[in-house]
């Protein structure tokens, strides 16, 4: 049995549709610009489920309530609900009551059971849920639920707050005569950083495959791609991966040729929406491919990449697309790494641009042309082991503070 991988795309006219799921979007009133605020997703019956979720101690009702219908229902959930502009989170008892209270409505409306729903929420800490503008919506809500590219590109919007686009991927995976189909649809533009972010992501599939399989993949994909984002180092508290597979297809993932396949095309579009979510970063002027090599464990590249992107006078230098290498070898210095200064080498573009823990001679004009492209490579090395991490971030800029100063005003 042979398995073929086409590439992830984020063209919603070349992406093939797993089978067994219906998209519907609609206007609650939740965003005071009266964009569309809430979008659904219904599954197929037999669909399997498999999440992953912030680590943030500060967690968002929805994230509680979804949470317990993952575990209440072993993995089988039949609908999405989600609502943009308000996230629910810090809202006490009566945010985890409202949430549970939409799943029950929405349950009735679609003849399922609460904990078959799956909720989420996205937007503003602190504010009540307006939970009746949502309720009034439901029935027009399930009612427009269509199995369409159109009601993927609707659910897609619906679910931005402050993103400038839809994020959307795909994959297919020939095994055979037959075909298993992901596809991946995202928001995040800020309070982006492992543990995931400000982030929603479902991923929809049509293989055959248990709540088990399920969480064992997405835990692989999420390590590799979300894990190793960052925008402003600020972990959200409605963060959410959710993998939902229909059966659809007829395949199994358990045959080894068929996870490897599946494995790596889903890698291949939480990858692709990882660095969508990176680009369009609130106020991000450049996306930064920066790789940590020669570590002594993945753990220790990390710990050394999370430090560089974190450090605000590094960002703002890749704002400004200053070569200034030395801001980087600081924040490798002050990593918490026993590392020997002398053997860092230090990458931007194709220049290297520090050797040994010192500067060395390169073309400033070429680093600073490869900063001021929309994305740049910046290498690491430490000189220390074999173990390497490839982390996304961003620059800080103006316009950042600008979007963030007045965000809930």
């Amino acid at each position: 049995m042979s398995d073929r991988v086409r590439p992830s795309l984020n063209s919603l006219d070349n992406i093939a549709q797993p089978a067994g799921f219906s998209f519907s979007a609609a206007c609650a009133g939740i965003k005071a610009s009266g964009r569309p605020d809430l979008a659904l997703v219904e599954a197929c019956p037999g669909t399997t489920a498999a999440a992953v979720f912030t680590r943030n101690r500060v967690v968002a009702a929805p994230l509680e309530v979804g949470r317990a219908a993952v575990k209440a229902s072993r993995g089988r959930i039949r609908a999405l609900i989600v609502n943009s502009g308000n996230a629910n989170c810090a809202t006490g008892k009566a945010g985890i009551q409202a949430c549970q209270q939409v799943c029950r409505e929405l349950a009735g409306v679609l003849k399922l059971r609460p904990n078959e729903i799956f909720p989420s929420s996205t937007g503003i800490i602190g504010v009540p849920l307006p939970v009746n503008k949502i309720l009034a919506r439901l029935p027009d809500l399930a009612a427009a639920r269509q199995g369409t590219k159109q009601g993927i590109a609707d659910f897609a919007g619906a679910i931005m707050t402050t993103d400038t686009r839809p994020k959307l991927a795909g994959a297919t995976v020939r095994v055979g005569k037959s075909a298993v189909n992901i596809l991946g649809i995202a928001k995040g533009a800020g309070m982006i950083h492992p543990q995931l972010a400000t982030m929603l992501v479902y991923l929809f599939t049509d293989v055959l495959a248990s709540p088990a399989e399920l969480k064992r993949v997405l835990s692989e994909a999420c390590e590799q791609t979300f894990n190793c984002i960052s925008i402003d180092g600020d972990t959200s508290t409605n963060d959410t991966v959710l993998l939902l597979a229909s059966g659809r297809s007829g395949v199994r993932l358990k045959p080894s040729s068929v996870n490897k396949g599946f494995s790596e095309a889903l890698l291949q579009v939480c990858q692709s929406l990882a660095e969508q979510i990176v680009s369009d970063g609130e106020g991000v002027k450049h996306v930064i491919r920066l790789s940590v090599e020669q570590a002594k464990s993945r753990e220790e590249a990390r710990q050394v990449a999370q430090t560089v992107a974190h450090s605000l006078l590094v960002k703002t230098a890749w704002a400004g697309a200053d070569p200034n290498w030395g801001r980087i070898l600081a924040a490798v210095g002050r990593s918490g790494i026993a590392l020997d200064p002398a053997k860092v080498d230090i990458k931007i573009g194709d220049q290297v641009v520090c050797r040994g823990g010192v500067g060395c001679r390169f073309d400033q004009h070429r680093a600073h042309e490869a900063l001021s492209q929309p994305g740049c490579e910046i290498i690491v090395s430490l000189g220390r082991g074999t173990r390497s991490i490839l982390f996304l971030t961003t620059d800080l800029t103006s316009e950042y503070v600008s979007i963030n100063a007045d965000y809930s005003t």
